[in-house]
C-alpha cells in the first residue's frame, strides 16, 4: 500500500507546528514566565529552544523522514535487532497515554466556550464564584465525559480522512485561525488602560533573577512546549517529501511555537495588570484558564460588557483550536502505528485508538468527581497520568532520541538527511552532533532529576 505524504511544504510546516502548539503554550508558558522573572526567563527559554529543542526536533524529523515509517518501526529499521526499538514504542505509548487525559482538559474548553457564548460569566465578580463553576462542572458525572467524547470524535473525524485530506487540510484551516484569534486578543489586551506594566514585565529583563532554578525551568518548558519525545514529530516527518529542508522546517516550527507562547504572555499579563490581578504559582495548570482568566477578563473589561463577552468567547475558541491541533497529532501517532504494524485499515486503527482513549479518558474525567478518592501516592487518576507522562515518558524519550542520533546513528546517514544528499548547506553539522552527544542528554537528565527533587 502506497504511503501518503503531505501535499505541500506549507501543509507540512503547519501540521508540524500544530503538533507542537497546544494548551501548554497558553497556560504553562505564561505561568513559568511569571514565576521566573519575566523577560529574563524568556531570553533563557529561547536559548534553551536553540540548544535543547531544535536538536531533538531535527533528530525526530530526520528519523521519520528517512524511514518513512511510524515511530516504532522507524527505530527497528535504523537499528534492527537492538533494544532501540523500545524508544519508538515508548513514543507510541506516550502519545496514547497523553491523549487519554489531555482530551479531558480539551473537553473542558468546549464547556467553557459554551458558557462564554451564553454569557454565563457576566455578573461574576469574585474568584470564589469562578471556582464554584469549575468545581460543579469538573465533578459532574456526565458533562465532562460528554465533552471528552465530543472532542475525541472531532479528532477522529479528521484522522480518518487521511494525511492530505485530513491532517494537512485541517492544519491549513486551524493554524491560521489560531494566529488570527491570538493576534486579535493580543491587540485587545495590550491596549487596555493599565496594561503597560504587564507589557514591561515581558520586555525588560532583570538578569539578577536568573539562577539555576530559572534555567532548569526554562529547559523543561522548552522541552514540553515543542511536544518532543512523544512520537508526533517523528510520525509527521514520515509524511514529509524527500525534498523537505529539515533544517528550515525545524527553525520554522520552533519560531511558530515560540511566537504563540510569547503572544499568550501578551494576552495574559497585560490583562492581569489592567485588572490589577497578581498571578501566583497556584494559578498554574487548568486553574489558570478555567478559574483565573475568566475572572481577569471580567474585571479588566467590566466597564465594557460587550468587550468582555467577545474576549471570553474568542479566548475559549482559541483554546479549542490549540487543543485540537495537538490531539490530532497524538491520535495519528497511535493510528499510524496500528495500521502499519498490525496491517489494519486506517479507519479501523483510528476507531480502536478513539475507543481506547475514550475508555481511559472517562476514568481521568471522573477523578475530579466520583473517583476523586481513588489515589496512588496521594495522586488522583488524572494526576498519575499527567505526572507519569510529564516527568518520565517525555524526558526519558527525548534523552534517548538525543543519545540515539548523537552516538548510534550512522553519521553519513545523518549528514545526508540534514543536507538532503548534499544539496543543502549545513555548516552547523559538527556542532549539532556535539550538542546531541554531550549537552542535550545532560540537560534532559537535569530536568528528570529536577522533577524528582534531586537537582
Amino acid at each position: 500500500m502506497k504511503r501518503e505524504n503531505f501535499g505541500s511544504k506549507l501543509g507540512a510546516i503547519l501540521a508540524a507546528a500544530g503538533s507542537a502548539v497546544g494548551l501548554g503554550n497558553i497556560w504553562r508558558f505564561p505561568i513559568e514566565t511569571g514565576r521566573n522573572g519575566g523577560a529574563a526567563f524568556i531570553l533563557v527559554y529561547i536559548a534553551c529552544i536553540i540548544l535543547l529543542g531544535m536538536p531533538i526536533m531535527m533528530s525526530e524529523f530526520l528519523i521519520g523522514r528517512h524511514t518513512q515509517s511510524n515511530t516504532a518501526r522507524a527505530y527497528q529499521k535504523l537499528a534492527p535487532g537492538t533494544p532501540w526499538k523500545w524508544v519508538g514504542r515508548l513514543g507510541v505509548f506516550t502519545g496514547f497515554f497523553i491523549l487519554s487525559y489531555y482530551a479531558v482538559v480539551a473537553g473542558w474548553t468546549i464547556e467553557y466556550a459554551v458558557l462564554a457564548v451564553s454569557n454565563q460569566f457576566q455578573g461574576m465578580t469574585t474568584k470564589a464564584e469562578f471556582e464554584q463553576v469549575f468545581t460543579n462542572f469538573s465533578s459532574d458525572p456526565l458533562w465532562p465525559i460528554v465533552w471528552l467524547i465530543v472532542f475525541i470524535l472531532l479528532t477522529h473525524f479528521i484522522i480518518v480522512r487521511g494525511v492530505a485530506r485530513g491532517i494537512e487540510r485541517w492544519s491549513k484551516v486551524l493554524m491560521p485561525m489560531l494566529f488570527i484569534i491570538i493576534a486579535v486578543l493580543v491587540v485587545c489586551s495590550v491596549s487596555m488602560p493599565g496594561a503597560s506594566s504587564g507589557v514591561q514585565f515581558l520586555l525588560q529583563p532583570d538578569f539578577s533573577k536568573v539562577n539555576s532554578h530559572v534555567v532548569l525551568s526554562a529547559m523543561g518548558q522548552a522541552f514540553y512546549s515543542l511536544s518532543l519525545g512523544m512520537g508526533c514529530l517523528c510520525t509527521y516527518a514520515s509524511y514529509f517529501d524527500r525534498k523537505t529542508n529539515l533544517s528550515k522546517t525545524t527553525l520554522q516550527v520552533c519560531v511558530i511555537d515560540t511566537m504563540i507562547a510569547l503572544m499568550a504572555g501578551f494576552i495574559i499579563f497585560p490583562a492581569a495588570a489592567a485588572a490589577n490581578y497578581g498571578l501566583t504559582p497556584q494559578d498554574i495548570g487548568p486553574s489558570l484558564i478555567f478559574i483565573t482568566l475568566p475572572n481577569v477578563f471580567q474585571q479588566a473589561f467590566g466597564s465594557i460588557p460587550v468587550l468582555a463577552y467577545v474576549f471570553s468567547v474568542m479566548f475559549y475558541l482559541l483554546l479549542i483550536v490549540a487543543a485540537l491541533t495537538s490531539t490530532i497529532s497524538m491520535h495519528e501517532v497511535v493510528t499510524s502505528y496500528m495500521a502499519e504494524e498490525f496491517h489494519l485499515k486506517r479507519n479501523r486503527s483510528a476507531l480502536i485508538e478513539t475507543c481506547l482513549s475514550i475508555f481511559l479518558g472517562i476514568f481521568c474525567a471522573l477523578s475530579f468527581g466520583c473517583l476523586s478518592d481513588v489515589k496512588l501516592f496521594d495522586m488522583t487518576i488524572f494526576d498519575i497520568f499527567d505526572w507519569t507522562a510529564s516527568n518520565i515518558c517525555l524526558p526519558v524519550g527525548g534523552m534517548f532520541i538525543a543519545i540515539f542520533t548523537g552516538w548510534y546513528l550512522d553519521k553519513q546517514l545523518f549528514r545526508d538527511e540534514v543536507t538532503n544528499g548534499g544539496t543543502v548547506h549545513a555548516p552547523y553539522f559538527k556542532a549539532l552532533i556535539f550538542v546531541l552527544r554531550y549537552i542535550t542528554p545532560l540537560a534532559i537528565l537535569a530536568i528528570i532529576l529536577g522533577n524528582f527533587g534531586l537537582f
